[in-house]
C-alpha cells in the first residue's frame, strides 16, 4: 500500500523565483548510457523577489559537478532536496556551471532524453528538461540558448538543436558536432535535440517580408516519399498565418522530426518541432483521408504554436490553456478554411460546417464526459498533483471552445485587434489568461469580467430553452435559463456569460427575418443572444406564423441545450434547418432518443423496433442531393457509443450495443436501395488524391457499406468485398474491411488476414489493424468468444511492443476506450484485464499508463452490477506498491467520494 501522499500545487501559490536564468551554453555529449550533459548558466537575480537560493529542478541523472563562478561548489553552499537543489549563490549575478550523466537507452517514460530506434530525441513538456540536467525548469524561466551536440558520425549523422546552425565539424574518434544557437528567449520545456540517421525533405520560400526560409521535414530512410503532405500543410500553414494574423515565421529555418516512439502527437519546439511519426508520413496506400486531415491539422497547430506559446508563452502550468486553447482554435480556424478554399464558392458553407461537425463531436464525447466526472476542472486549474494529466479535453478542447466565445462575442475585427494587442504588450513574456482577456477588453472596450468564470469554474452548463407563440400578437417568446451542475470543489457556481446563436424557422422551412421587441430595424436571420443571468427572456416581434426555434447555431457555447422537441420536429429541422451544423444536430438528437429508447426497451425484455418515422428522416436526408457529400455522411452516421453510453443513467453497455446493432441492422436493411445507390454514385473515379469533395464522396459510400453489411444486405457484403480486394487506396480498402469486421462476419476476419499479409511491415498500417480487431462487434455473443480474448491474444504478437505509446493506444486504447460493449463484461474479466495493464505500464511510461487508467474515472455512472466490479480494480490499482504521481492521481480522484 502506498504511504506517501501526493503533493498537490495550487495556482494561488504561484511566486516569482530570486534568480531567473539569462543564458545558457550547453554541450551535449551523446553516448547510449552515459551520455555527459555539461551546462553553463548565466544566473540574474530577481531585483523584485526577496533574496533567495537559486532553485534547480532534477530527476533520474548522476550529478557529476557544480561550480559556481568557476569554482567548485562547497557542500555548505547546496542543499540537496526531493526534486532538485538549493545553491546559495551572492550578488546579482552569478555563473552556475553542472555537469550531469544521464543514461537515455533506459528511459523508457519518453520523456527528457531517449532513445528511439538508434536516434536520441527529447520530449521538454512539461517538465522534461530537469531530466536532462539541473535547471529552474519552469515556464516563467526564459533564457537564450547556445547549445553544441556531440555524437558518432555512423550511428547519428544528423545533430539538430533549436534555432540556427552556428557551426559544424569533425571531431576524434569517429565522432563530429554541430552548434546551435537560438535567438529567442525561450522556457526550458522548448528545448529539443535530435541526433540519428535521417533524411529531409527540403523548401525555400519568402516570407511576407521578403525573407527566404528553409523548411525540413527529417524522417528515417525509406520514408521520405510519404512527405510531401506533411510539408504542403506546412507551407499552407505559413502562408495562413502570415494572412489571417500578420504573424511571419521569426527563424531562418523550420524543421519537423518525425519519430515512431513518443507520447503525444507532436512539439511545438522553437523551431525544431518533434512529431509522432504518424502525424507525418502519408502516401495514398498508407494512409486514409483521416490521416491526411489529422496530418494538416496537427502541422498546423504545431506551427502556430511558434506565436501562440513560444514567443508569448505561459507563465505557469495552470495558464496551460493560455497557449493550448487558442492554438487549438487557430487550427481549427485554418482547417475550416483550408477545406472552404478547396471546395470552392458553391462548398465552402457545407465544408466548414463538416469541421465544424468535427470539432464538436470530439468536445462533446471527450470534454462533456471530463466535466461530468471526478477530474472535472476548470480550463485553468487551480491545483494539480501531476502536471501530464491535464494536458486534457478541458484545457484542449473546451479552451478553443472559449476563445471561440470570445470571438463571437468580439467579432472577427474586435478579436484580431485584441490579438494584435496581445503581441504587442507581451512579446517575449512569459503571462496569464488574465493578461489575454485584458487585451482582448482593453482592444474592444468590452467587460469581459463575467467572461472570465469561463476560466475558473468547471463543468459544462445546462441551457433550458421555452418558448411561447403569442399568435395574435406576431410574437415569439423565448426563455433561456442557466444552470452549472456541482463539481469536485465546486458545490455552486456563478451564472456564465452564453452566447447563444438563435434562428427561427418558418412552416415553409424558411428562415424567419429577426427583430427584438423595441428594435427600429430587422437584424438578420440569425441573432446572437447574450444569457447572462440565470434566465432572460427575449421576445421576437412581427412573425407571421408560429415559428420553430433554431438554437445554438454553429454550436456558439460549450453546453449541453436542453428543448422539448418531438420527433416530427426533429424531423422537420433535419430537412429545412438553414444552419448545417443544427441540421446536423437535429438528427443526431432523433438518433439519441431512438437509441437509447431502445435500450431501455431491452433492459426489460421488450421487442426492438425501430420507429418507421426515423427511417424515413434518414432517407429523406440521405436523398438530399443538394446536401454535400461529406455533409450527408455525418449526417447519416449514429452517435458514438461512447458519448451515448454518457447519455445514459445508469450506463448498461450491454443493452446499448444490442440497441446500436438494431438500428445498424435497421438502417441497413430498410434503407438498401438508397445506401446501394448511394454507393454506385459517390464512386470517385481515377488516382487517388487528398481532396475535401473526394474524401466527402469516399467517406459517403464506405458509410454505406457499413450499413449494408450490418443489415445483412448480400450485396452489400459483396460490394464490401469487392472494394476492399481491389481498392488502390487506403481509405477504401480499410473503409470495406472495417465495415465486414464492425459487422462479424466471416468475410471480416478472411480480410483480417489478407490485411495483416500485405502490410506486416508498415508499423503505423499494422496500428490500424491492431485497433480495428479489438473494436470488432460480435453477432452473436452466446456463441463467438469475447474480444478480449484477442485483444490478450495480441499483446504477444510480434508486430506488439508496450514501449510503442503508438501501438498501447492502437490496441489497449482502442478497445478501452472504443469498444465499451465488449470492455465492461459482466464478469468484470475486462476491468481485471484493465488494472493489469495499467500497473504494467506505470512501471515504465506513467504518462502512457495514466492515459489508460482515465478510462474507468466515470465509473459512478455505470450499473451498479458494473459499479462493484470497477471499485475493486480500481482498489487494486491504488494499492499498488511504488505507483507513479500519474495514476495515483487519476485513480485516487475517481476512488474519492
Amino acid at each position: 500500500m502506498r504511504t506517501d501522499t501526493p503533493v498537490t500545487i495550487h495556482r494561488g501559490d504561484y511566486a516569482p523565483l530570486p534568480w531567473t536564468v539569462e543564458a545558457v551554453e550547453l554541450r551535449i555529449e551523446l553516448d547510449p548510457t552515459a551520455t555527459r550533459v555539461s551546462s553553463t548558466l548565466t544566473c540574474v537575480r530577481n531585483p523584485n523577489v526577496e533574496a533567495g537560493p537559486l532553485r534547480l529542478f532534477g530527476e533520474s541523472m548522476e550529478l557529476v559537478e557544480l561550480r559556481i563562478d568557476g569554482l567548485v561548489a562547497s557542500t555548505t553552499r547546496i542543499t540537496h532536496e526531493h526534486g532538485g537543489l538549493l545553491v546559495q549563490l551572492d550578488g546579482d549575478r552569478a555563473e552556475v556551471s553542472i555537469v550531469t550523466h544521464v543514461d537515455p537507452s533506459s528511459n523508457t517514460t519518453l520523456s527528457g532524453l531517449y532513445m528511439s530506434r538508434g536516434g536520441y530525441f527529447t520530449q521538454c513538456e512539461a517538465e522534461g528538461f530537469r531530466r536532462i540536467t539541473y535547471f529552474p525548469d519552469r515556464p516563467d524561466v526564459m533564457s537564450r540558448y547556445r547549445v553544441t551536440i556531440t555524437a558518432d558520425r555512423e550511428a547519428c549523422p544528423v545533430l539538430l538543436s533549436n534555432g540556427n546552425l552556428i557551426d559544424s565539424g569533425e571531431l576524434d574518434d569517429g565522432r563530429h558536432f554541430a552548434q546551435w544557437e537560438d535567438p529567442f528567449p525561450k522556457p526550458s520545456y522548448l528545448f529539443a535535440l535530435v541526433a540519428a540517421k535521417l533524411v529531409c525533405l527540403e523548401r525555400k520560400l519568402e516570407t511576407m517580408s521578403g525573407r527566404e526560409v528553409l523548411l525540413q521535414v527529417w524522417v528515417e530512410e525509406g520514408n521520405l516519399d510519404r512527405t510531401e503532405h506533411a510539408m504542403d500543410s506546412l507551407i499552407r500553414s505559413l502562408r495562413w498565418d502570415e494572412q489571417a494574423f500578420g504573424l511571419e515565421l521569426d527563424l531562418d529555418r523550420f524543421m519537423i522530426v518525425a519519430v515512431s516512439d513518443f507520447n503525444m502527437g507532436a512539439m511545438e519546439n522553437k523551431g525544431l518541432n518533434i512529431f509522432n511519426a504518424k502525424f507525418v508520413l502519408a502516401r495514398p496506400d498508407t494512409a486514409t483521408d483521416v490521416d491526411y486531415e489529422r496530418i494538416e491539422s496537427v502541422v498546423a497547430h504545431e506551427y502556430f504554436h511558434n506565436w501562440t506559446g513560444n514567443r508569448v508563452t505561459c507563465r505557469d502550468w495552470f495558464q496551460l490553456t493560455l497557449k493550448e486553447g487558442l492554438t487549438v482554435f487557430r487550427d481549427q480556424q485554418f482547417s475550416a478554411d483550408m477545406l472552404a478554399e478547396a471546395a470552392g464558392e458553391e462548398g465552402a458553407a457545407s465544408a466548414r460546417a463538416v469541421k465544424r461537425i468535427d470539432d464538436v463531436k470530439v468536445l462533446r464525447t471527450s470534454q462533456f464526459a471530463e466535466d461530468a466526472g471526478p477530474m472535472a476542472h476548470p480550463i485553468r486549474p487551480e491545483s494539480y498533483q501531476e502536471i501530464n494529466n491535464f494536458y486534457t479535453a478541458t484545457v484542449y478542447e473546451k479552451g478553443a471552445e472559449v476563445i471561440r466565445m470570445l470571438h463571437t462575442l468580439l467579432g472577427h475585427e474586435g478579436f484580431r485587434s485584441g490579438i494584435d494587442l496581445y503581441f504587442s504588450y507581451h512579446d517575449g513574456q512569459a503571462v496569464t489568461c488574465d493578461d489575454f482577456v485584458d487585451c482582448m477588453a482593453e482592444a474592444t472596450g468590452r467587460d469581459l469580467e463575467q467572461f472570465m468564470l469561463w476560466y475558473s469554474q468547471a463543468g459544462t452548463p445546462i441551457v433550458r430553452a421555452n418558448g411561447k407563440w403569442l399568435a395574435g400578437d406576431g410574437i415569439y417568446v423565448l426563455t433561456l435559463s442557466q444552470h452549472l451542475p456541482p463539481t469536485p470543489g465546486q458545490p455552486e457556481k456563478a451564472p456564465q456569460l452564453i452566447p447563444v446563436a438563435v434562428g427561427l424557422i418558418d412552416p415553409d422551412g424558411m428562415d424567419m427575418p429577426l427583430r427584438f421587441e423595441g428594435e427600429s430595424h430587422v437584424g438578420g436571420t440569425t441573432r446572437v443572444l447574450e444569457l447572462g443571468e440565470t434566465e432572460q427572456t427575449w421576445r421576437f416581434v412581427d412573425l407571421p406564423s408560429a415559428p420553430v426555434p433554431s438554437l445554438l447555431r454553429g454550436f456558439s457555447a460549450p453546453v449541453r441545450l436542453e428543448l422539448d422537441e418531438d420527433d416530427e420536429c426533429l424531423a422537420f429541422r433535419m430537412a429545412n434547418d438553414s444552419d448545417p451544423f443544427n441540421r446536423w444536430d437535429a438528427g443526431q438528437r432523433y438518433a439519441e432518443r431512438v437509441v437509447l429508447s431502445l435500450a431501455e426497451s431491452h433492459e426489460h425484455g421488450k421487442l426492438l423496433e425501430v420507429p418507421a418515422a426515423f427511417l424515413n428522416a434518414v432517407r429523406s436526408t440521405l436523398c438530399d442531393d443538394s446536401l454535400d457529400a461529406a455533409f450527408r455522411a455525418q449526417a447519416c452516421a449514429l452517435p458514438g457509443e461512447t458519448y451515448l453510453l454518457e447519455r445514459m443513467r445508469p450506463a448498461d453497455p450491454t443493452s446499448l450495443r444490442v440497441a446500436m446493432q438494431a438500428v445498424f441492422a435497421a438502417m441497413g436493411a430498410g434503407l438498401a436501395d438508397v445506401w446501394l445507390r448511394t454507393y454506385h454514385d459517390m464512386e470517385v473515379n481515377g488516382a487517388y488524391r487528398y481532396h475535401p469533395g473526394d474524401a466527402g464522396r469516399r467517406a459517403l459510400r464506405n458509410l454505406a457499406l457499413r450499413y449494408l453489411v450490418a443489415g445483412g444486405v448480400s450485396e452489400g457484403v459483396s460490394r464490401a468485398g469487392t472494394q476492399f480486394e481491389y481498392a488502390s487506396n487506403m481509405t477504401e480498402c480499410f473503409g470495406a474491411l472495417a465495415a465486414l469486421v464492425m459487422s462479424g462476419t466471416n468475410e471480416g476476419r478472411d480480410g483480417l488476414e489478407v490485411f495483416y499479409s500485405r502490410y506486416r511491415d508498415d508499423a503505423l498500417v499494422m496500428d490500424k489493424w491492431f485497433a480495428l480487431q479489438v473494436m470488432a462487434w460480435r453477432r452473436d455473443p452466446s456463441e463467438e468468444a469475447p474480444v478480449l480474448d484477442r485483444v490478450a491474444s495480441l499483446l504477444g504478437h510480434d508486430a506488439f511492443s508496450m514501449s510503442n505509446p503508438n501501438k498501447v493506444y492502437a490496441l489497449l486504447g482502442s478497445f478501452f476506450r472504443g469498444n465499451p460493449g465488449e470492455f465492461h463484461l459482466p464478469d468484470g474479466s475486462g476491468y481485471a484485464f484493465w488494472a493489469d495493464r495499467v500497473i504494467e505500464l506505470d512501471r515504465a511510461n506513467p504518462q502512457v499508463a495514466s492515459r489508460m487508467a482515465r478510462t474507468l474515472e466515470n465509473w459512478r455512472h455505470f450499473a451498479p452490477h458494473l459499479q462493484d466490479e470497477i471499485r475493486s480494480q480500481l482498489e487494486r490499482v491504488a494499492s499498488t506498491d511504488g505507483l507513479s504521481p500519474d495514476v495515483s492521481e487519476i485513480v485516487g480522484k475517481a476512488l474519492a467520494d
